[in-house]
Order: structure tokens, then sequence, then C-alpha cells
């Protein structure tokens, strides 16, 4: 019997998808997604700086102070939401209730994903890619939508609906 390479292959990427899954969940994997999204906005920035000819290691250093300020951003909403889903769970309700618990992560990394993909949409623009405009629409519906769910969160919405109207 031959050794079939492919599906040793196959077998390995599928145990270590599953490992991450079993070990993250799908917040594992939006997170995931979020830091190779970061990484193609830098990557596809750097390229358009260079192709305009204006690229410049203080504009790099900027974009990389970006990105950590993000990842700050992101800790505090998993740190918030961790704290305030162990308090409500072990203080009664009447005590301590903050509506959204548990949300604040994947609300803050869908809308940090979905502005890293506008960033690279523009990037690519710049590189001289055509972009279809019904795709920069749909970003933006995106980032508004989570947007609208954070300001839902905080008890908002209406404030927000009267502020756009």
């Amino acid at each position: 019997m031959e050794f079939d390479w492919m599906t040793a292959v196959k077998a390995g990427l599928t145990a270590v998808i599953g490992a991450f899954t079993a070990f993250w969940g799908w917040m594992g994997w939006l997170a995931f997604a979020w830091v190779v999204l970061m990484a193609l906005d830098y990557i596809t920035g750097t390229a358009a700086a260079v192709k305009a000819g204006n690229w410049s290691s203080k504009t790099a250093r900027e974009g990389i102070w970006h990105k950590l300020g993000e990842l700050v951003v992101v800790i505090v909403a998993a740190l918030a939401d961790r704290v305030l889903v162990i308090v409500i769970e072990n203080l009664p309700v009447v005590a301590f209730n903050v509506p959204g618990a548990g949300l604040l992560l994947p609300l803050v990394l869908v809308w940090y994903c979905i502005t890293e993909l506008g960033s690279i949409a523009e990037n690519a623009a710049l590189m001289g890619a055509p972009v279809p405009e019904w795709l920069r629409k749909v970003l933006e519906a995106g980032k508004k939508a989570a947007d609208e769910a954070g300001d839902a969160v905080t008890g908002e919405a209406g404030d927000a609906e009267e502020k756009n109207g």
C-alpha cells in the first residue's frame, strides 16, 4: 500500500483546524481573521505607498502603532467582557445588570474586521485595481450595522437614529 501525501496533508490540516476550533471556538476564528486582515492591510498599504512613490519609514511605524492600538482595544474588550460575565454570573442580577455582557469582544472584532476590509479595498484601488462601488457600500453597511449593534447594547440606539435622521 502506497502512502498518500495529499490525504496526510488534508488529515493534518483538518486536525489542526479542529483543534483550533475546539480550543477557541468561533471567536478564535474571528480573532484569527482580524489578525490576517491587519497583516493584509499593512502589506497592501505598504504596496500602495511604494507604487505611489511615497513610502516612508515614519508612516510605516505609524501604521504599526495603529495596529498595536487596535490590539490594545481588542484586549480591553475581551477583558471587559470576561469581567462583566463573571460579575453577572456571581452577583444577583438586581445588583449588577449590564446589557450586552459577552458581546463586546465579538462586536469589536467584527467592527475591526470590516474596517480592515475597507482599508484593504482602498489600498487595492490605490494600486490600480478596480473596486466595485457595491463592495464599498456593503462594507460601509456592515460597519454601520456593527455600530448600531454596539449602540443597542449601550441603549443608545434611539439616540443614534435621532442623530442620523
